[in-house]
């Protein structure tokens, strides 16, 4: 928690205007800003100082790992976060690939699960990772990427969470995860619980120790219609203490998480929060 104020505070203090063309906003921005998430010790990284859905973040990355294309999809899983960019993003309504109402074209889950290569078959990474981690197997390139440039204009938007590069030192698994830009006030503590979530699914299905997360963030911001709540509400409230995730026991696999998993399977307990802020969200 102290790490994500410490951040937020740095932004206002230090941060640069910068203009955004997608949006029409400006952001106040700082570059590169780095944090850890201690998962062997359960320190769940949900933020405090409002209230956070963090049912929603779990649900977009098991959509993310089941290779999901579609916004209804995640609906069903128990989030909409991909409403806005599948249906009211007009560069990608203008779109000649799009084939369609909730259509997210070839975005994050697609290329982890299905990377489209030059011959036309399909690769698999997240697969290939959990293979080698069942097996004790590290070969310094563990990664999971869902970014590829060539295939920008086949989805509604770049991925934001890039790349996850896992690590495995005797029985503990590391991970280390790079955002190129990431919007602080609505969208972090969304990506703080997929990271230490994400590490902790895999050293469960892979039998592995979990050990910490490292997620790395290049463009860190603040929108302009955003910088007031945070600075005058959120950053003036008192933390609670960390709460803790639990994780069903009985999800054993990689099948297990493209199946039968759902939101029931995930427990967050000791978790105290402030009142929820309404953000503005920029599509």
């Amino acid at each position: 928690m102290k790490q994500y104020l410490d951040l937020c505070q740095r932004i206002v203090n230090e941060g640069v205007w910068v203009e955004n063309e997608r949006t029409g906003k400006r952001c106040l921005t700082v570059i590169n800003a780095g944090l850890t998430y201690d998962v062997a010790n359960n320190q769940f990284p949900l933020i405090t100082t409002r209230k956070s859905y963090w049912k929603a973040a779990i649900a977009e990355f098991l959509g993310y790992i089941r290779g999901y294309d579609n916004a209804a999809d995640f609906r069903n899983l128990g989030t909409k976060t991909w409403d806005a960019n599948a249906n009211e993003n007009q560069a990608w309504l203008n779109n000649p690939h799009r084939k369609g109402t909730d259509d997210m074209g070839r975005v994050y889950g697609v290329q982890g699960r299905s990377w489209r290569k030059p011959n036309g078959e399909h690769l698999d990474q997240l697969r290939k990772i959990v293979n080698n981690l069942s097996k004790g197997i590290d070969d310094r390139g563990e990664i999971l990427t869902f970014y590829n440039p060539g295939e920008f204009d086949l989805g509604c938007l770049r991925p934001c969470m890039h790349t996850h590069t896992f690590s495995l030192l005797g029985d503990t698994l590391y991970l280390t995860s790079y955002q190129r830009s990431c919007d602080v006030p609505l969208g972090l503590n969304f990506n703080q619980i997929q990271v230490f979530t994400f590490l902790a699914l895999m050293a469960q299905i892979t039998g592995k120790k979990a050990g910490q997360a490292f997620h790395h963030i290049v463009n860190a911001h603040i929108y302009e219609d955003q910088l007031a709540l945070m600075r005058d509400v959120q950053l003036k409230r008192e933390p609670f203490p960390s709460p803790q995730l639990e994780i069903n026991p009985d999800i054993k696999s990689l099948e297990d998480l493209e199946t039968w998993v759902t939101m029931d399977d995930f427990k967050v307990t000791g978790y105290q929060c402030h009142e929820p802020i309404k953000y503005p969200f920029s599509v």
